[in-house]
């Protein structure tokens, strides 16, 4: 089945409302998707296998229409694409989960959806340190070759974009609308750049508007997509807190960011670390507890994503790395170097770790390192 008649197969059931656990039923009922797909209305009838929401979807005169539109718009520009859950560039951690997407839209670098990701996450009304936070750790992760993942909100989501998108590592957005908007109207540049520089994913057909249900729903492919979820600034009520408990219910790693304790936006935060959520400071401590399971990430069948991680992380030793004009054989703090270096703290901590990887340096308890040669 080419790989046009395959999405022209799968999207009458993306626009009644399918998830992949209830395509499987379908096709193990009919034989397969195609016949499922030129079944009649009376054939459905009694087999249990659709709600009426999902039939009325299925057999509406309006669907032929839908269906078009998807597919012009996929023809538009080389960026668009409508992905299929059985396609080789479908990113394999979201397609393990029960209720992953059976078709995404995507816009931008398709690539980026099959590399190494970290979800970053908070408050959309987020304190100008929050935002500071977010971006400097985004920066460092995405500098040693993580692709950060968030959901393009105001506050955290934004910042996590931001501070993305000024490394090797891009970012992902992952929208609660379709692509044809942009939601919040504030983002819209930021929505272009990642479109440009990185990728633009929803789940949801052309038009689809910021419905209050699509938000939470969306978070599972959030974190879906990645090896980890760093909270930064998240209110007990906040959504970022469902996109944790969605990490742990997937089996993913959860780090959270602590705050002043009578700071609202940091209660989250706080409750995510007494539920056994990891405590983080820098970047370095996400990245040092998510090493394996990034390499566990890349399987076997995906050398390339093997391949441009392998690139994005390695040093060059002719870098240059001012930092280690600042630090001697006894031990220097991260503090102490921000201000003799006067250079930013993702900065600094990306140079640390490839003078670390070179032998230059050693890291030492308490955040210090010192010079080896």
């Amino acid at each position: 089945m080419s790989h046009l008649s395959e999405i022209e197969t799968l999207l009458p059931f993306h626009f009644a409302g399918l998830k992949a656990a209830k395509l499987l039923e379908i096709e193990s009922y009919f034989g397969s998707l195609a016949e499922a797909r030129s079944a009649q209305e009376g054939d459905w009838q009694g087999t249990g296998l659709l709600t009426k929401i999902q039939a009325a979807k299925l057999f509406d005169s309006g669907l032929p229409a839908l269906i078009e539109a998807a597919l012009a718009w996929q023809e538009q520009a080389s960026e668009h694409t409508l992905l299929g859950m059985r396609d080789e560039a479908y990113p394999h951690l979201l397609k393990d989960l029960i209720d992953a997407p059976i078709l995404l839209y995507v816009k931008g670098q398709l690539g980026l959806l099959k590399d190494p990701q970290i979800a970053l996450v908070g408050s959309r009304h987020a304190s100008r340190l929050g935002v500071e936070t977010a971006k400097d750790f985004a920066h460092y992760l995405s500098s040693v070759g993580l692709t950060i993942t968030s959901g393009l909100a105001s506050g955290i989501d934004a910042a996590a974009h931001q501070g993305g998108l000024l490394g090797q590592g891009s970012t992902v957005a992952v929208v609660g609308t379709g692509l044809d908007r942009v939601y919040p109207a504030s983002n819209r540049q930021l929505a272009r750049q990642i479109a440009e520089q990185g990728v633009l994913v929803s789940e949801y057909p052309l038009g689809a508007g910021p419905l209050a249900h699509h938000f939470p729903q969306r978070n599972r492919i959030i974190s879906g997509l990645s090896t980890g979820v760093l909270v930064v600034e998240a209110a007990l009520q906040s959504g970022s807190l469902i996109t944790a408990r969605l990490a742990m219910e997937q089996g993913r790693e959860v780090f959270a960011v602590p705050g002043a304790i009578n700071n609202p936006h940091a209660k989250g935060c706080h409750q995510l670390i007494k539920q056994g959520a990891k405590l983080v400071e820098s970047g370095q401590d996400v990245l040092e507890e998510l090493a394996a399971l990034v390499q566990l990430s890349i399987t076997e069948n995906e050398p390339s994503a093997a391949a441009k991680f392998s690139e994005k992380t390695r040093v060059n030793p002719k870098s240059n790395l001012a930092v280690l004009n600042w630090i001697e054989y006894d031990p220097i703090g991260l503090d102490e170097l921000v201000v003799l270096s006067k250079m930013p703290v993702s900065e600094i901590q990306s140079q640390l770790m490839q003078l670390e990887v070179l032998g230059e340096v050693e890291a030492l308890s308490a955040g210090r390192w010192r010079r080896l040669s």
